[in-house]
């Protein structure tokens, strides 16, 4: 269920959820922890009371993209430093939920690309915060097309072969109608199957067209890291830190420093 505060969209009921703050030299920034998303949920606080984040920065910032944080290496960096992941590989298993995706001000969890991380499991500690941008539904209908129109015709090509032509082509020929409709109808029946179950196509839900169209946000990092929070109050600052000038590694030549604690388990 979607709900509205201070005219940003929310995923539910903040009351039934873990309240964060991030201070910042910027602003603050408060966000809500998911209970559906219970490793991420819980190795967050974990770090929060560690104090892991303390004197980390907003290391990555891309505008219209993403603010980047969560690294150990950012504490202290000298300017003009590139910062990396850190020393630690532990990860953490994906929990993809369909029902949160990254609407602007969505929290996720950052990781190592596909290659060298087929599973998509989240690193231990680094995560972002979305800005994105505002799309059209004709924008959203074309990011459809452009992922759905190549799977669909590569599953076509699976049933469709030249051979299963060479028969339809010869039962309509000859007019073997009830032939042809039996053979035909089984090859759409499990062209339609596999197209609806296949976990590749991409068909936006009412909500996130409703937030993408709305707020904003990024659809393409949808289904592959991992959503756990989102942003209840201080949208202006992530629009602050967003405008900040970067390097060419993206990271702001002004340091913005982190302090993040816990408001409510």
């Amino acid at each position: 269920m979607l709900f509205f505060s201070s005219g940003k969209l929310l995923a539910q009921d903040e009351s039934s959820s873990s309240i964060i703050l991030i201070e910042t030299n910027l602003g603050d920034i408060k966000l809500m922890l998911y209970k559906e998303t219970p490793k991420h949920r819980k190795n967050f606080l974990q770090l929060i009371e560690n104090k892991h984040f303390d004197g980390t920065l907003f290391y990555r910032v891309i505008k219209g993209f993403v603010l980047q944080g969560g690294s150990q290496d950012s504490r202290g960096a000298a300017p003009g430093r590139q910062i990396g992941y850190g020393s630690s590989n532990r990860t953490i298993e994906s929990e993809f939920r369909s029902q949160y995706f990254h609407k602007k001000g969505a929290l996720a969890a950052a990781r190592q690309p596909d290659k060298v991380n087929v599973f998509k499991e989240s690193d231990v500690s680094q995560f972002y915060i979305t800005q994105g941008k505002v799309y059209t539904m004709e924008e959203l209908t074309a990011m459809e097309n452009a992922v759905n129109k190549p799977l669909r015709n590569q599953i076509v090509k699976r049933y469709l072969t030249p051979q299963k032509r060479a028969i339809l082509d010869s039962l309509k020929k000859n007019k073997k109608v009830e032939e042809f409709r039996e053979i035909a109808d089984k090859i759409k029946s499990n062209i339609s199957f596999d197209f609806a179950s296949s976990p590749d196509k991409l068909i936006f839900t009412e909500a996130q067209k409703k937030a993408y169209t709305t707020v904003g946000g990024v659809p393409h990092l949808d289904k592959n890291y991992t959503v756990f929070g989102e942003v209840i109050s201080g949208f202006d600052v992530i629009d602050k830190i967003a405008n900040l000038k970067t390097d060419k590694y993206d990271r702001p030549y002004q340091d913005v420093k982190m302090k993040v604690r816990i408001l409510k388990y």
